[in-house]
Protein backbone atom coordinates (compact mmCIF):
# COMPACT_ATOMS: atom_id res chain seq x y z
CA UNK A 1 0.00 0.00 0.00
CA UNK A 2 1.33 3.40 -0.92
CA UNK A 3 1.97 5.84 1.87
CA UNK A 4 0.32 9.24 2.04
CA UNK A 5 3.64 10.89 1.16
CA UNK A 6 4.09 8.72 -1.92
CA UNK A 7 0.53 9.34 -3.07
CA UNK A 8 0.94 13.10 -2.59
CA UNK A 9 4.08 13.10 -4.69
CA UNK A 10 2.22 11.35 -7.53
CA UNK A 11 -0.53 13.96 -7.75
CA UNK A 12 -0.67 15.87 -11.06
CA UNK A 13 -0.17 19.59 -11.26
CA UNK A 14 -3.33 21.44 -10.30
CA UNK A 15 -5.08 23.69 -12.85
CA UNK A 16 -4.10 26.75 -10.81
CA UNK A 17 -0.43 25.82 -11.04
CA UNK A 18 -0.67 24.88 -14.72
CA UNK A 19 -2.44 28.10 -15.78
CA UNK A 20 -0.46 30.45 -13.55
CA UNK A 21 1.93 32.82 -15.33
CA UNK A 22 5.66 32.50 -14.59
CA UNK A 23 6.81 34.05 -11.35
CA UNK A 24 3.54 33.59 -9.42
CA UNK A 25 4.34 32.69 -5.81
CA UNK A 26 2.79 30.11 -3.53
CA UNK A 27 0.60 32.65 -1.73
CA UNK A 28 -0.77 34.11 -4.97
CA UNK A 29 -1.73 30.61 -6.07
CA UNK A 30 -3.23 29.90 -2.65
CA UNK A 31 -5.33 33.06 -2.86
CA UNK A 32 -6.65 31.98 -6.28
CA UNK A 33 -7.65 28.60 -4.86
CA UNK A 34 -9.19 30.15 -1.76
CA UNK A 35 -11.36 32.52 -3.81
CA UNK A 36 -12.83 29.52 -5.62
CA UNK A 37 -13.78 27.89 -2.32
CA UNK A 38 -17.12 29.60 -1.83
CA UNK A 39 -17.92 27.92 1.46
CA UNK A 40 -14.66 29.02 3.06
CA UNK A 41 -15.01 32.54 1.68
CA UNK A 42 -18.59 32.78 2.95
CA UNK A 43 -17.63 31.83 6.49
CA UNK A 44 -14.59 34.09 6.30
CA UNK A 45 -16.92 36.99 5.51
CA UNK A 46 -19.23 35.92 8.36
CA UNK A 47 -16.32 36.02 10.80
CA UNK A 48 -15.23 39.40 9.45
CA UNK A 49 -18.75 40.78 9.97
CA UNK A 50 -18.76 39.49 13.57
CA UNK A 51 -15.43 41.21 14.20
CA UNK A 52 -16.70 44.49 12.72
CA UNK A 53 -19.89 44.42 14.80
CA UNK A 54 -17.95 43.74 17.99
CA UNK A 55 -15.47 46.52 17.23
CA UNK A 56 -18.40 48.91 16.75
CA UNK A 57 -19.92 47.94 20.12
CA UNK A 58 -19.33 51.42 21.64
CA UNK A 59 -21.10 53.03 18.67
CA UNK A 60 -24.19 50.84 19.11
CA UNK A 61 -24.11 51.37 22.88
CA UNK A 62 -23.87 55.17 22.85
CA UNK A 63 -25.69 56.17 19.65
CA UNK A 64 -28.42 53.55 19.21
CA UNK A 65 -29.21 51.69 22.43
CA UNK A 66 -28.18 54.61 24.68
CA UNK A 67 -27.17 52.21 27.44
CA UNK A 68 -23.89 50.84 28.70
CA UNK A 69 -22.97 47.15 29.03
CA UNK A 70 -23.15 47.30 32.82
CA UNK A 71 -26.15 49.64 33.15
CA UNK A 72 -28.96 48.02 35.10
CA UNK A 73 -32.41 49.23 34.08
CA UNK A 74 -34.74 48.92 37.06
CA UNK A 75 -37.21 51.68 36.23
CA UNK A 76 -39.70 51.34 33.36
CA UNK A 77 -38.74 52.99 30.05
CA UNK A 78 -41.30 55.44 28.70
CA UNK A 79 -41.94 54.61 25.05
CA UNK A 80 -44.51 57.37 24.60
CA UNK A 81 -48.25 57.17 23.91
CA UNK A 82 -48.75 55.80 27.40
CA UNK A 83 -46.58 52.72 26.80
CA UNK A 84 -43.81 51.57 29.15
CA UNK A 85 -41.17 48.89 28.76
CA UNK A 86 -40.01 46.85 31.76
CA UNK A 87 -36.73 44.92 31.69
CA UNK A 88 -38.17 42.38 34.17
CA UNK A 89 -41.73 41.13 34.33
CA UNK A 90 -43.88 40.98 37.45
CA UNK A 91 -42.21 37.80 38.73
CA UNK A 92 -38.67 39.00 38.03
CA UNK A 93 -38.06 37.07 34.78
CA UNK A 94 -36.09 39.08 32.16
CA UNK A 95 -37.97 40.09 29.04
CA UNK A 96 -37.17 38.43 25.72
CA UNK A 97 -36.06 40.09 22.48
CA UNK A 98 -38.07 43.16 21.50
CA UNK A 99 -36.40 43.38 18.03
CA UNK A 100 -36.21 47.13 18.56
CA UNK A 101 -32.66 48.41 18.06
CA UNK A 102 -33.12 51.18 20.60
CA UNK A 103 -34.55 49.11 23.48
CA UNK A 104 -33.45 45.59 24.47
CA UNK A 105 -33.08 44.28 20.93
CA UNK A 106 -32.13 40.80 22.22
CA UNK A 107 -33.88 41.10 25.56
CA UNK A 108 -32.56 41.66 29.08
CA UNK A 109 -30.65 39.59 31.62
CA UNK A 110 -31.47 38.96 35.28
CA UNK A 111 -30.06 42.35 36.28
CA UNK A 112 -31.98 44.35 33.69
CA UNK A 113 -28.98 44.85 31.40
CA UNK A 114 -29.27 44.97 27.61
CA UNK A 115 -28.13 41.60 26.21
CA UNK A 116 -27.43 43.02 22.74
CA UNK A 117 -25.02 45.59 24.13
CA UNK A 118 -23.36 43.06 26.42
CA UNK A 119 -23.15 40.54 23.56
CA UNK A 120 -21.17 42.97 21.41
CA UNK A 121 -18.89 44.01 24.27
CA UNK A 122 -18.52 40.38 25.34
CA UNK A 123 -17.60 39.39 21.80
CA UNK A 124 -15.10 42.21 21.69
CA UNK A 125 -13.47 40.96 24.88
CA UNK A 126 -13.57 37.31 23.81
CA UNK A 127 -12.05 38.06 20.40
CA UNK A 128 -9.39 40.27 21.97
CA UNK A 129 -8.42 37.56 24.46
CA UNK A 130 -8.47 34.89 21.76
CA UNK A 131 -6.29 36.95 19.42
CA UNK A 132 -3.71 37.80 22.10
CA UNK A 133 -3.64 34.17 23.28
CA UNK A 134 -3.19 32.96 19.70
CA UNK A 135 -0.27 35.37 19.18
CA UNK A 136 1.36 34.21 22.44
CA UNK A 137 0.96 30.58 21.39
CA UNK A 138 2.27 31.09 17.86
CA UNK A 139 5.25 33.28 18.82
CA UNK A 140 6.55 31.17 21.70
CA UNK A 141 5.54 27.85 20.14
CA UNK A 142 7.33 28.68 16.89
CA UNK A 143 10.40 30.00 18.69
CA UNK A 144 10.78 27.00 21.01
CA UNK A 145 10.05 24.57 18.15
CA UNK A 146 12.76 26.09 15.94
CA UNK A 147 15.32 26.16 18.74
CA UNK A 148 14.61 22.56 19.79
CA UNK A 149 14.67 21.21 16.25
CA UNK A 150 17.77 23.11 15.17
CA UNK A 151 20.07 22.56 18.16
CA UNK A 152 18.80 19.08 19.15
CA UNK A 153 20.82 17.47 21.95
CA UNK A 154 20.27 18.49 25.56
CA UNK A 155 18.45 21.70 24.63
CA UNK A 156 15.93 19.76 22.55
CA UNK A 157 15.47 17.27 25.37
CA UNK A 158 14.90 20.02 27.94
CA UNK A 159 12.34 21.89 25.83
CA UNK A 160 10.58 18.67 24.82
CA UNK A 161 10.28 17.43 28.41
CA UNK A 162 8.88 20.76 29.60
CA UNK A 163 6.36 20.71 26.75
CA UNK A 164 5.45 17.11 27.65
CA UNK A 165 4.66 18.17 31.21
CA UNK A 166 2.33 20.91 29.96
CA UNK A 167 0.86 18.55 27.34
CA UNK A 168 0.11 15.93 30.01
CA UNK A 169 -2.61 18.09 31.57
CA UNK A 170 -5.93 18.57 29.76
CA UNK A 171 -6.15 22.12 28.45
CA UNK A 172 -9.29 22.99 30.42
CA UNK A 173 -7.99 21.65 33.74
CA UNK A 174 -4.64 23.39 33.37
CA UNK A 175 -6.40 26.60 32.35
CA UNK A 176 -8.72 26.43 35.37
CA UNK A 177 -5.77 25.89 37.72
CA UNK A 178 -3.68 28.75 36.34
CA UNK A 179 -6.68 31.07 35.98
CA UNK A 180 -7.82 30.48 39.54
CA UNK A 181 -4.35 31.05 40.99
CA UNK A 182 -3.81 34.26 39.03
CA UNK A 183 -7.28 35.56 39.86
CA UNK A 184 -6.70 34.99 43.58
CA UNK A 185 -3.05 35.90 44.02
CA UNK A 186 -2.02 37.59 40.80
CA UNK A 187 1.47 37.55 39.30
CA UNK A 188 3.51 40.64 38.38
CA UNK A 189 1.16 42.73 36.20
CA UNK A 190 -1.46 39.97 35.93
CA UNK A 191 -4.51 40.10 38.17
CA UNK A 192 -8.21 39.37 38.00
CA UNK A 193 -9.22 42.78 36.66
CA UNK A 194 -7.31 42.48 33.38
CA UNK A 195 -8.27 40.60 30.24
CA UNK A 196 -4.58 39.95 29.70
CA UNK A 197 -4.56 37.43 32.55
CA UNK A 198 -6.94 35.08 30.75
CA UNK A 199 -5.12 35.65 27.45
CA UNK A 200 -1.77 34.67 28.98
CA UNK A 201 -3.27 31.55 30.57
CA UNK A 202 -4.91 30.40 27.32
CA UNK A 203 -1.83 31.23 25.26
CA UNK A 204 0.47 29.35 27.63
CA UNK A 205 -1.70 26.21 27.65
CA UNK A 206 -1.55 25.77 23.87
CA UNK A 207 2.19 26.38 23.34
CA UNK A 208 3.05 22.61 23.18
CA UNK A 209 0.48 22.17 20.41
CA UNK A 210 2.68 24.33 18.16
CA UNK A 211 6.12 23.29 19.41
CA UNK A 212 5.74 19.66 18.33
CA UNK A 213 4.82 20.14 14.64
CA UNK A 214 7.28 23.01 14.20
CA UNK A 215 10.10 21.00 15.80
CA UNK A 216 9.32 18.05 13.53
CA UNK A 217 9.56 20.19 10.42
CA UNK A 218 12.76 21.88 11.53
CA UNK A 219 14.40 18.49 12.15
CA UNK A 220 13.89 17.75 8.46
CA UNK A 221 14.71 21.20 7.12
CA UNK A 222 18.01 21.52 9.00
CA UNK A 223 19.45 18.68 6.87
CA UNK A 224 18.54 20.37 3.59
CA UNK A 225 21.09 21.81 1.17
CA UNK A 226 20.13 25.46 1.70
CA UNK A 227 20.96 25.16 5.41
CA UNK A 228 24.35 23.62 4.60
CA UNK A 229 24.99 26.45 2.16
CA UNK A 230 24.11 29.01 4.83
CA UNK A 231 26.57 27.39 7.23
CA UNK A 232 29.28 27.45 4.56
CA UNK A 233 28.68 31.17 4.11
CA UNK A 234 29.37 31.70 7.80
CA UNK A 235 25.86 32.71 8.84
CA UNK A 236 25.18 32.59 12.57
CA UNK A 237 22.76 30.08 14.06
CA UNK A 238 20.31 32.89 14.78
CA UNK A 239 20.26 33.99 11.13
CA UNK A 240 19.89 30.42 9.92
CA UNK A 241 16.99 29.71 12.30
CA UNK A 242 15.03 32.90 11.72
CA UNK A 243 16.30 33.95 8.31
CA UNK A 244 16.39 30.59 6.52
CA UNK A 245 14.23 28.10 8.43
CA UNK A 246 11.42 30.41 9.57
CA UNK A 247 10.38 31.48 6.02
CA UNK A 248 10.09 27.79 5.09
CA UNK A 249 7.69 27.31 8.01
CA UNK A 250 5.39 30.13 6.94
CA UNK A 251 2.77 27.85 5.34
CA UNK A 252 2.53 25.74 8.49
CA UNK A 253 2.26 28.82 10.68
CA UNK A 254 -0.48 30.33 8.50
CA UNK A 255 -2.50 27.10 8.71
CA UNK A 256 -2.20 26.95 12.51
CA UNK A 257 -3.27 30.58 13.08
CA UNK A 258 -7.06 30.10 12.56
CA UNK A 259 -6.95 26.75 14.36
CA UNK A 260 -5.31 28.26 17.43
CA UNK A 261 -7.64 31.26 17.30
CA UNK A 262 -10.71 29.00 17.37
CA UNK A 263 -9.29 26.87 20.19
CA UNK A 264 -8.34 29.97 22.18
CA UNK A 265 -11.85 31.42 21.90
CA UNK A 266 -13.39 28.11 23.03
CA UNK A 267 -11.02 27.70 25.99
CA UNK A 268 -11.51 31.33 27.00
CA UNK A 269 -15.29 30.85 27.00
CA UNK A 270 -14.92 27.64 29.03
CA UNK A 271 -12.78 29.40 31.65
CA UNK A 272 -15.26 32.28 31.83
CA UNK A 273 -18.13 29.84 32.25
CA UNK A 274 -16.34 28.05 35.10
CA UNK A 275 -15.34 31.29 36.85
CA UNK A 276 -11.60 31.06 36.13
CA UNK A 277 -11.52 33.60 33.31
CA UNK A 278 -13.02 37.05 32.84
CA UNK A 279 -14.79 38.04 36.02
CA UNK A 280 -18.25 39.69 36.10
CA UNK A 281 -19.49 42.33 35.58
CA UNK A 282 -17.06 42.49 32.62
CA UNK A 283 -18.99 40.83 29.79
CA UNK A 284 -17.66 37.83 27.88
CA UNK A 285 -19.58 35.14 26.05
CA UNK A 286 -18.61 32.46 28.56
CA UNK A 287 -19.77 34.27 31.69
CA UNK A 288 -22.89 35.49 29.88
CA UNK A 289 -23.87 31.86 29.30
CA UNK A 290 -23.16 31.05 32.96
CA UNK A 291 -25.28 33.97 34.14
CA UNK A 292 -28.10 33.04 31.75
CA UNK A 293 -28.30 29.51 33.16
CA UNK A 294 -29.50 31.00 36.44
CA UNK A 295 -32.71 32.10 34.70
CA UNK A 296 -33.11 29.02 32.48
CA UNK A 297 -35.63 28.00 31.15
CA UNK A 298 -37.72 31.08 31.97
CA UNK A 299 -35.30 33.33 30.06
CA UNK A 300 -33.66 30.82 27.75
CA UNK A 301 -32.67 33.61 25.35
CA UNK A 302 -30.00 34.69 27.84
CA UNK A 303 -28.26 31.33 27.22
CA UNK A 304 -29.10 30.71 23.57
CA UNK A 305 -27.97 34.09 22.20
CA UNK A 306 -24.38 34.15 23.52
CA UNK A 307 -24.14 30.40 22.86
CA UNK A 308 -25.09 30.88 19.20
CA UNK A 309 -22.64 33.77 18.89
CA UNK A 310 -19.85 31.55 20.21
CA UNK A 311 -20.77 28.60 17.97
CA UNK A 312 -21.06 30.70 14.80
CA UNK A 313 -17.77 32.48 15.48
CA UNK A 314 -15.78 29.30 16.14
CA UNK A 315 -17.41 27.46 13.24
CA UNK A 316 -16.60 30.33 10.87
CA UNK A 317 -12.95 30.40 11.93
CA UNK A 318 -12.60 26.62 11.62
CA UNK A 319 -14.21 26.36 8.18
CA UNK A 320 -12.22 29.31 6.86
CA UNK A 321 -9.07 27.77 8.35
CA UNK A 322 -9.80 24.50 6.55
CA UNK A 323 -10.13 26.47 3.32
CA UNK A 324 -6.78 28.16 3.92
CA UNK A 325 -5.15 24.78 4.58
CA UNK A 326 -6.56 23.30 1.37
CA UNK A 327 -5.50 26.37 -0.59
CA UNK A 328 -1.92 26.15 0.64
CA UNK A 329 -1.73 22.38 0.09
CA UNK A 330 -4.34 21.33 -2.51
CA UNK A 331 -2.87 17.81 -2.83
CA UNK A 332 -3.24 16.89 0.86
CA UNK A 333 -6.99 16.37 0.73
CA UNK A 334 -6.80 14.10 -2.30
CA UNK A 335 -3.83 12.24 -0.82
CA UNK A 336 -5.63 11.43 2.40
CA UNK A 337 -8.77 10.37 0.50
CA UNK A 338 -6.82 8.00 -1.77
CA UNK A 339 -4.86 6.57 1.18
CA UNK A 340 -8.13 5.66 2.90
CA UNK A 341 -9.31 3.84 -0.21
Amino acid sequence: MSTITEIASEQPITPDEHDAPPGVGIYALAWRRLRRNRVAMFFGIVFLLIVVMCVLAPVYSSDIAHIGPDTEVTAPINLGHGKFLYSLNAVGVPIGPTWSLSHFFLGADENGRDIAVRLLYGGRNSLEIGTIAMLITMVFGTMFGIIAGYYRGWLDQTISRVMDVIWAYPAVLLGITLGTVLNIRGFLFLHSTTLLTTAVVVGFVYIPYIVRPVRGQVLGLREREFVDAARQQGLSSFRIMFGELLPNLSSTIVVFVPLMLANSIILEAALDFLGAGVQPPTPAWGNMIAEGLQQFPGAFHAVVIPGLALVITVMSVNIFGDGVRDALDPRSKAAVRQAKN
